[in-house]
């Protein structure tokens, strides 16, 4: 993902990015907001993690390992499965689950939501 956009707040104490694989117009875009004075944030209860399709899952990871990505499950199949897998955690401890697939004009495929 690249970052589109950023914007500062200063009189409502608040900053966005948004960050996507292409124009908000046409593509999935992630938008992230911090707070002003926050310096921690609980991870919410009911998110699990984003999907990313990528055609090469071990060369993802390995770009990622690369950048000082922490990868919490190497690349592998499903357990049960023959689908390719791996999940990479953000500095904040959000998982990104990596899925080998062919390329799709959208990357970010699915949201994974816990009860």
């Amino acid at each position: 993902m690249k970052l589109l956009r950023k914007r500062d707040i200063p009189e409502e104490k608040y900053s966005n990015a948004f960050l996507g694989f292409g124009p908000k117009e046409s593509q999935f875009v992630v938008e992230l907001t911090y707070n002003y004075g926050m310096d921690k944030y609980d991870n919410g209860t009911g998110f699990g993690h984003f999907a990313i399709a990528t055609p090469d899952v071990y060369k993802f990871v390995e770009n990622a390992r690369a950048k000082g990505g922490n990868v919490s499950r190497e690349p592998g199949p499903v357990k049960g499965g023959s689908s390719i897998i791996a999940f990479v955690k953000d500095p904040d401890g959000y998982a990104f689950e990596i899925i080998q697939r062919a390329s799709t004009p959208e990357p970010l495929c699915q949201v994974m939501l816990e009860k």
